[in-house]
């Protein structure tokens, strides 16, 4: 969708957060407020801001100084105005959700509202388009899973944090001689395990698209002590589950996982392998710190690079797209490209080779 140039345009970060939001919100803001004379308008806390009208102008002060800040200066939240909406829910003043967005977006004036955020942000963005508002994407996840981008900010970060744990629980597992499990990020896409994991010379990576074998697993860890090695370490995606599991529905598989009385994926696995191995083995879940704390310097480049780029789409009047890293350029995709959709991990793709070409077992 093209159009005249933005003159103003509504900035907000929704879902969860992750290093690199306020470096893509300075691109974006900079670069449209220097270089083109755009007025900013902030909202606050997601799409949240934009139904209750929690809004604020922000100034040249305002989106400098942040370029290392973790976190997001905008605040945010996980409102879902369209599934609000499918459950006929509205705000305090008796509106539906959708309609007062549009409303605040009509009364703000804006041209354009640009949207920084995962999966959901997106497809909000994208069913928000087909509602007549103006929206630009901008790929932001630690789990790298957004289709229509290579990488997206905030999976690098991660990435260091991850492999970096991994590294420490090495000199645990050798002296103790135990198996040593960390659970990372990734519900429905393994990217974030599997690179940490092939990064930090995990013994075992476990991802949602390889649904592992317990038996195979623990093949592999008695081949390893008889061979004198006498601890592993696995890594494992949160949304990792065995064959068993893969087979269950939904509800079988929650209802058998609330029966294992195991906290997540990491726990369940660490009485597997004992029960199978006899070997001591010990679960740690790296949870949210794998997302909190500053960007990595290619996280910065990358959310720069993608809030410039976005800059130069609102002057251009080209709406209705999400920036993207695609090879060595920055380019754009329809919103539609991310909308509802998950990217995985490829059966075929490079790293798994990678992985078992240097002896790491991928649970089958």
């Amino acid at each position: 969708m093209a159009g005249s140039g933005a003159k103003t345009f509504g900035i907000l970060t929704a879902g969860g957060d992750c290093p690199g939001l306020n470096a893509a919100i300075r691109g974006v803001c900079r670069a449209a407020h220097d270089r083109y004379g755009m007025s900013v308008v902030g909202i606050a806390d997601g799409y949240r801001g934009l139904i209750d009208g929690d809004c604020r102008i922000l100034r040249p002060d305002d989106f400098s100084g942040i370029l290392t800040r973790g976190g997001t200066i905008l605040g945010t939240s996980r409102e879902k105005p369209f599934k609000a909406r499918a459950r006929e829910e509205t705000n305090d003043i008796g509106e539906d959700k959708v309609a007062a967005i549009k409303a605040t977006y009509q009364k703000l004036k804006l041209d354009c509202l640009v949207v920084l955020g995962g999966n959901g942000t997106n497809t909000t963005g994208y069913l928000l388009s087909r509602e007549g508002l103006n929206v630009l994407g901008l790929p932001k996840t630690i789990d790298n899973d957004i289709m229509g981008t290579d990488r997206t900010f905030g999976f690098h970060s991660a990435l260091s944090i991850a492999t970096e744990a991994i590294d420490r629980l090495h000199s645990t597992a050798q002296s103790h001689s135990r198996v040593m499990i960390i659970e990372l990020m990734g519900h429905k896409a393994g990217w974030l395990a599997l690179y940490a994991g092939v990064a930090g010379g995990g013994d075992i990576i476990l991802i949602p698209e390889i649904p592992y074998d317990i038996k195979a697993i623990a093949r592999h860890l008695e081949k390893r002590t008889a061979s004198g090695r006498s601890f592993s370490i696995v890594a494992v995606a949160e949304g990792a589950l065995s064959v068993e599991e893969a087979a269950m529905e939904k509800k079988e598989r929650k209802k058998y996982r609330a029966e294992a009385g195991a906290p997540s994926v990491a726990y369940r696995l660490a009485r597997e392998i004992e029960a199978e191995t006899g070997l001591e083995t010990r679960a740690t879940v790296l949870g949210y710190t794998q997302r909190g704390g500053i960007p990595s310097a290619s996280d910065r480049v990358l959310a720069t690079s993608l809030g410039t780029a976005a800059a130069n789409l609102l002057a251009k009047g080209d709406y209705g797209k999400m920036v993207a890293l695609q090879g060595d350029r920055i380019g754009a995709v329809e919103l539609s490209v991310p909308a509802g959709k998950v990217k995985t991990v490829p059966q075929d793709h490079y790293m798994i080779d990678t992985a078992m070409a240097v002896g790491t077992c991928m649970g089958v």
